[in-house]
């Protein structure tokens, strides 16, 4: 063990950990999720981007020396190429807004800083977690930089799964245009349709939702880094404020932008309970469509049994030769989690006060799960249901021969009651549709077979 000290006291620290005095109080504090910092790799790199673009523009404008400003670089780079990440052990839900995950970075960094410069962990007069690796900053607008980041790159990990899923879908509706079935509303024989055209809706309604979170995700690079713990400057100088967004663009590859209104930036949580909303649209389609995809394939004697999935597991342990739609199921359940998160995220963002939200932790938490319940179900969707789905031809070809639903095809040229009094008498002569016009109303057959 090796002490390091904050402004409580003394702290004992494993020797071998890079972490430090905070970071051993947040252990013993917040073990709550089991969600850990390290286990959101796009946290790490965005802090690792902050850490390094702040060393740089410091050093810049004169706050670091060179070699102290290149050791923290150095310990960033290291962070960005996957490296350290055991010691990034904070659980994602804490008190205090952050502060014991930007000072569980700052610790880290300061420490591999000291070895790489030659020096043993902890000799924080040479480094300091908050006086070098901090320096110019606040864990408000570091931390809330850092989630911004994050959230950026959780939404651009969804992105290429939908897209495959949407592809997928305009594929199947390709392969099924010609495919004549029965469509329903509230659960009632409606019209005749095509299958392609049912498909080509899921398509369609997936893309919506698509652009909307390509365009939406821009947002999170308007940051609110330099305006320190409130958003007005103090705590860093103002060539340091000047320099630091451009920096952290360029290190980050991303359009990164200053806000406006630092102060509005530090404490309004309007961007993620916007894109809350969205990701729960998303799941809201996602699971309309699962429900969709059980129902069509229910039976397959007893229900509807117009396509069938893959089969992917045996679906009884009593019953056999019985299969379950599992991969609907499963969507269906991660969209429900879905929509608690947006709930969180509506609590959380109204609970703030004054100059910040100390509740942004949730925050992260909650659309980190989110993005990657979506991103996970919808490549499993994609993969194990809809690529392998199938239509059972016949199946719909009977249940819209034996419907009235073709008696639509009548209103235009024969009128509605004439339409309606065909459809009665059919049904009450126990005969399907179809066969009812053949036998009574041949020279009616082409017209409801457009």
């Amino acid at each position: 063990m090796r002490i390091e000290y904050d402004s409580i006291g003394k702290v004992y620290v494993p020797n071998d950990c890079y972490y430090g005095a905070h970071t051993q109080r947040a252990l013993d504090n917040f073990d709550i999720s089991g969600t850990l910092i390290l286990d959101i790799p796009e946290l790490l790199v965005s802090f690792a981007w902050i850490k390094k673009a702040a060393a740089i523009t410091n050093h810049e404008s004169a706050n670091l020396s060179f070699e102290i400003a290149q050791a923290i670089c150095d310990s960033c780079d290291e962070v960005i190429a996957g490296k350290l990440r055991e010691e990034f052990c904070v659980d994602v839900l804490q008190g205090g807004a952050g502060t014991s995950t930007n000072m569980n970075f700052n610790e880290v960094i300061a420490n591999r800083a000291l070895e790489i410069m030659g020096h043993e962990k902890g000799l924080h007069q040479i480094v300091h977690p908050n006086d070098h690796v901090n320096c110019s900053q606040s864990t408000n607008d570091s931390y809330a930089t850092a989630v911004r980041l994050t959230v950026y790159q959780l939404v651009e990990s969804v992105e290429p799964e939908l897209e495959k899923l949407i592809q997928e879908f305009r594929k199947k509706a390709t392969e099924f245009s010609h495919i004549k079935k029965l469509a329903r509303t509230q659960l009632q024989d409606a019209v005749p349709i095509f299958v392609g055209e049912e498909f080509e809706a899921y398509a369609e309604t997936l893309e919506e939702d698509l652009e909307k979170l390509n365009e939406l995700k821009n947002i999170f690079l308007e940051v609110n880094l330099g305006g320190t713990a409130v958003g007005n400057g103090v705590g860093a100088d103002m060539e340091y404020q000047q320099m630091i967004i451009p920096c952290l663009s360029q290190i980050s590859g991303l359009a990164v932008q200053a806000a406006s209104n630092k102060i509005e930036a530090t404490w309004d949580m309007g961007a993620f309970t916007l894109l809350s909303g969205m990701y729960k649209r998303l799941a809201l389609k996602l699971s309309k469509i699962c429900n969709d995809l059980r129902l069509l394939s229910s039976g397959p004697v007893g229900g509807l049994g117009e396509i069938s999935l893959p089969i992917r597991q045996v679906g009884s342990s009593i019953m056999p030769g019985k299969v379950n739609p599992v991969i609907p199921e499963v969507v269906n359940q991660a969209c429900f989690r879905v929509f608690g998160a947006d709930t969180t995220i509506t609590f959380a963002a109204e609970s703030g006060q004054l100059q910040l939200n100390a509740m942004e932790p949730v925050i992260l938490y909650s659309l980190h799960e989110s993005s990657v319940l979506l991103r996970n179900s919808i490549q499993t969707l994609t993969d194990n249901c809809i690529k392998g789905i199938t239509v059972n031809e016949d199946v719909c070809l009977k249940h819209l021969n034996d419907s009235t639903a073709l008696a639509v095809n009548l209103v235009a040229d024969k009128g509605y009651e004439f339409a309606a009094k065909l459809a009665k008498d059919s049904q009450q002569s126990g005969i399907s549709f179809v066969k009812f016009i053949s036998r009574y109303h041949p020279e009616l057959l082409d017209i409801i077979r457009r």
